[in-house]
Parts: structure tokens; sequence; C-alpha cells
């Protein structure tokens, strides 16, 4: 990595994971969109999915569109860092694109659910960082569904029904924080992130710094 505000003194340091997670509706994805907007070698992972494409969505920038055929090969040959079903169709993260943006020196962020959490942290260990966003309430919850107005009453109930089982693995995290002004949450996650970026098992090249001046 070059001298950057993040690497004042030319260290080379880890790239970190970095995952948000939170029940649909709860702001995860808006977050994540203001967090690319504001940091420059921060970049969103982008899921393969089985689902149809959606009206307003860019195919390689939203989702990589495959069809069932071919998510199962990238199963089976072990393209995926995590994968999982949701909502009746399949979501993975593919691993090539992943390990060429932590070479290049940034950070990779996750939009991804409690599962793919897990199976990524199984993965990469210490390079995760995973935050959990709560809704306020779940009535808020239901409101902010209503209001997209992208998703009939029976797709709302069957979110509202998932958000619960969510929820509930909310102490499988690192950072769990509440989503009741999206602008105080975006600074507590932007906090989280300048702080993990710190962390002394990131900063790599810090062991020769620390030689040179115990000599």
């Amino acid at each position: 990595m070059q001298h950057s505000d993040l690497d004042p003194h030319g260290f080379r340091r880890r790239g970190v994971l970095f995952v948000l997670s939170s029940p649909s509706g709860a702001g995860k994805s808006t977050i994540a969109r203001m967090l690319l907007e504001d940091e420059p070698d921060l970049e969103m992972s982008v899921s393969a999915t089985t689902r149809p494409i959606r009206a307003g969505e860019v195919e390689g920038q939203d989702y990589r569109f495959v069809d069932l055929e071919r998510f199962r090969e990238m199963v089976s040959e072990g393209e995926f860092l995590e994968w999982a079903h949701v909502f009746g169709h399949r979501y993975g993260t593919p691993r090539e694109p992943v390990d060429r943006i932590l070479t290049s020196g940034r950070d990779v962020l996750f939009d991804i659910d409690w599962q793919g959490a897990q199976q990524l942290y199984q993965l990469a260990g210490g390079d995760v960082v995973r935050v959990f966003i709560l809704p306020p309430s779940m009535e808020e919850l239901r409101l902010r569904l209503e209001r997209r107005a992208t998703d009939s009453l029976d797709v709302i109930d069957a979110r509202m029904n998932r958000a619960a089982a969510e929820v509930s693995h909310w102490d499988g995290y690192d950072y769990v924080l509440i989503n009741d002004d999206v602008d105080r949450c975006f600074r507590a996650v932007k906090t989280i992130l300048a702080a993990e970026r710190l962390r002394r098992s990131r900063q790599t090249g810090m062991i020769g710094i620390v030689r040179r001046l115990t000599r």
C-alpha cells in the first residue's frame, strides 16, 4: 500500500474483510453505500446469485447472475468463500475477486447474512470483522419494508419471520449497532473500520520498524 492517511508511515498491513449484516430493511445496504462513497480504500464484494435480475440492477455491479447449474459447479469447484440458500435462491461470495482486492492492499466490504459471516469467519478468522445492525424495533422494521414498496405483503411477512431468526444470531458478531439514526450508525461503522485497520495484528510491516528501534 502506498503512503496515505491509512498508512502514513508506509507500513504494509493485512486487509480487512469487513462484514455488514442485518435483517432486510434494517439499513445495511444504505450504510454500505455510504461507506463505499466515503472510503476509497474499500471495495465491495459482489456476490453471485441464482435469483432473477431486478429492474435497475446491473450485472457485475449489484450481483453476478448465474443459473443453478453454474452455481452448483462453482460450489463443487471451491470457487466460493461462503454461500447460503436464502428465500428460495442461492447467494455466494466468489473467492478470486476478494483475493485480488486484498493483494492490491485494499479492504473488502461484504453485505451478507449470518450464515455467510459464520462461514467467512471459519475460513479467514482474524482478517474478518463482523458488524450486525439491528432495527430500533420490529414494528419500525416492518414500516421500513412497507415504505420500500418493492415486495408483496406475503414477501414482507416472510422477511419479518426471517428477521426474528437473524436477530437471534447477534452474539456471533464482533460489534452490534442499533440503526435508529442512519448518520449516527454510519459514523459508528466508520469508527469500527478505522480502529480495525490499525489493529496491531494487521500491521505486518511494524515488525521491521520495532527491530530497528531496539537494536
